[in-house]
């Protein structure tokens, strides 16, 4: 449960039990005062239902009043009571609570200051329901206020009581709701009404739901078709790339080269042998000036060697 709704019932269940003890009309007008006055007290209905507040539909109609006024606290606005009260500035439109308590009592207990606060933070709560009526002028109109800084001190206040989320936005003249409390009793007969809207809410997103879900397979199976693509592009290339190696001849950078017969290896070392072993040599061998001698000196012991790296 909500904890503004919770501390709502809690403030009011001590007047249930006080309701228990008003067995005159005088007591039990006096108790709705108090209740309809008192700070915290949002939720009428389960007050209505005891039986001495519900006698005082069918008493004289200086106490009936008081019955017609406790259920515009409950269900109603205060256009319902500019409707009926005796000194409030009367608004054309009105919303008639019933035909019973509209036709038996035209009149209304008049409003202490907490009341009319109390009455107006409430039709504020029932406004909210309807973007189109949260306009600075609208309001000034609906809640019979006289300047624009009154509707935002009104809206500021339901704010900070926990009522509703909102802001003011001063840049429109309006109010912006985000959320609003479940502070406002059922009107009798509205069950009906309420059970068609949520019902037509239940289509609309049964029918959102199905087509995000048609979005959703449709982007699946974009994305499945996308990869199958991708696959055989990339097979294609493969068999592309090993036909181009098969048939040019060409080795690939990796493979390293194989020495064949007959080849020496890099790095092999070649060596050259003078005077040894069937190989010849060349010897300079200075013989005096201007003299120069070439001998094949054959192998032995005394034999030099060349030896060449690559």
């Amino acid at each position: 449960m909500d904890p503004t709704q919770q501390k709502a019932l809690n403030a009011l269940e001590s007047f249930i039990l006080l309701s228990k003890s008003a067995t005159s009309p005088r007591s039990a007008a006096d108790l709705v005062n108090q209740a309809t006055s008192a700070p915290n007290t949002y939720v009428f209905a389960e007050l209505l239902q005891t039986p001495n507040i519900a006698s005082l539909k069918t008493a004289s109609p200086e106490h009936a009043s008081y019955h017609a006024l406790l259920e515009i606290f409950a269900w109603g606005i205060w256009a319902d009571y500019s409707c009926m009260g005796p000194s409030v500035p009367f608004l054309k439109l009105c919303s008639p609570i019933n035909s019973t308590s509209s036709t038996a009592t035209p009149n209304l207990p008049p409003l202490s200051p907490a009341q009319s606060h109390k009455l107006r933070q409430l039709t504020l709560l029932s406004l909210s329901t309807s973007p189109s009526e949260l306009t600075y002028t609208s309001l000034l109109n609906s809640l019979s206020l006289p300047t624009v800084r009154a509707v935002e001190d009104l809206v500021i206040s339901t704010i900070y009581s926990g009522l509703l989320t909102a802001k003011l936005n001063t840049q429109t003249q309006r109010v912006d709701v985000s959320s609003v409390s479940p502070l406002r009793d059922l009107r009798p007969g509205s069950i009906p009404t309420l059970a068609s809207t949520l019902g037509a809410w239940e289509a609309r997103c049964t029918s959102v739901l199905d087509e995000l879900e048609n979005q959703i397979r449709e982007v699946k199976q974009k994305a499945l078709e996308r990869r199958k693509r991708e696959l055989r592009d990339e097979q294609a290339v493969q068999g592309l790339v090993a036909d181009a190696k098969k048939n040019s001849g060409f080795k690939l950078a990796d493979e390293k080269p194989k020495a064949g017969p007959g080849k020496r290896a890099a790095g092999q070392v070649i060596e050259s042998t003078l005077g040894g072993d069937g190989n010849d040599e060349m010897d300079l061998d200075d013989g005096g000036p201007g003299k120069s001698r070439m001998a094949k000196r054959g192998g032995g012991n005394g034999g030099m060697k060349k030896v060449f790296k690559f």
